[in-house]
């Protein structure tokens, strides 16, 4: 019988399929609801057979080897950055993550951003909230139409995709920034351009593409001086796709018009002097946040543990190769 561990809790429901599973012995979870710490997580590691982590555990070599037990990691979330796969595949673990269920969520998260940094929502609940509201003003916190305005797209694929369909929507003229064309683009007229076209057409960029190498630090000093002075941008992908420091630069010194915020370069901390400006809206990383999709998100990283467990092909696996190498 096999040992899962699980690194924070998740919607109980989820936690319940797992430990009623066919081929679960054990299951431990996380009592506290905080991120563990290094030693806790190791200490989790050595005792499972099957881990169950989140996108802020640091599953790295030291921690993959820990264990030479370990058979699975599934990764609750749609990107595995946090995850040394390239390690894990070397050890025969396989790694799984959340696709499809969180895309039309974070899309929505996406969009909401938008609309409320460019009709700048969250200062008028503030002004509202303080007391300041006299009577009706011609020029009162004045924000930007977002209906017939250009967004630029960086990653087109289920997340980026499901932005565009909102943003025809609105009538918006989609342009998106991809390594290659994508087919299903000409369904919503959108268009592939270079990434200097996209960033100094749009009236809004809205970032969906993976972190790595080639995307570390995407957008920075050098991007934002190219935008259009009345342009946003909205980041929903990871953190440091954005060189925050000179976010707060180009906000402070009107370089860009806006910005909206759901990840950040060093989760959870803010650059020094975001969280000062008025020009920002900022949440806490709540773009797969409702009821229904982390529910979602934890029966699919159950039942891919559970696949496992009872030799069924997984549902979501990134390194699919670790089965090839056992055959």
């Amino acid at each position: 019988m096999s040992k899962v561990f699980v690194t924070r809790r998740i919607p109980q429901k989820a936690l319940d399929l797992l430990k009623t599973g066919h081929g679960v012995g054990e299951v431990k979870v996380n009592p506290e609801n905080r991120v563990l710490t290094r030693e806790e997580l190791l200490a989790g590691v050595k005792w499972c057979d099957y881990l169950l982590c989140q996108l802020t555990d640091k599953i790295d070599e030291e921690v993959l080897k820990a264990n030479p037990k370990l058979k699975l990691v599934a990764n609750y979330a749609v990107g595995f950055n946090n995850v040394d796969v390239k390690t894990a595949t070397s050890l025969q673990i396989a790694v799984t993550n959340t696709p499809g269920v969180l895309t039309d969520t974070t899309a929505d998260l996406t969009f909401a951003l938008l609309l409320a940094t460019a009709r700048r929502i969250v200062e008028s609940d503030r002004y509202m909230r303080e007391g300041k509201y006299e009577s009706w003003d011609p020029l009162l916190l004045l924000g930007n139409d977002v209906h017939h305005k250009t967004i630029g797209i960086v990653g087109f694929g289920r997340i980026g995709y499901s932005v565009a369909q909102r943003a025809r929507g609105f009538d918006m003229n989609v342009l998106y920034y991809d390594v290659d064309e994508k087919d299903y683009a000409s369904k919503l007229g959108a268009k592939l351009v270079t990434m200097e076209e996209l960033i100094t057409q749009s009236d809004f960029i809205s970032l969906h593409c993976f972190l790595d190498e080639s995307t570390y630090h995407l957008f920075g000093e050098k991007q934002f001086k190219m935008m259009k002075k009345n342009a946003i941008i909205i980041n929903t992908s990871r953190g440091p796709v954005i060189d925050e420091n000179a976010l707060v630069k180009a906000l402070k010194e009107g370089e860009i018009a806006g910005a909206g915020l759901d990840v950040y370069e060093n989760e959870p901390k803010m650059a020094s002097g975001l969280a000062e400006l008025n020009n920002v809206v900022i949440v806490p990383h709540i773009g797969s946040g409702s009821v229904e999709t982390r529910q979602q998100m934890g029966e699919l990283a159950v039942n891919n543990i559970l696949a496992h467990i009872q030799g069924k092909k997984l549902l979501s696996c990134v390194n699919s190769e670790v089965f090839k190498n056992k055959l």
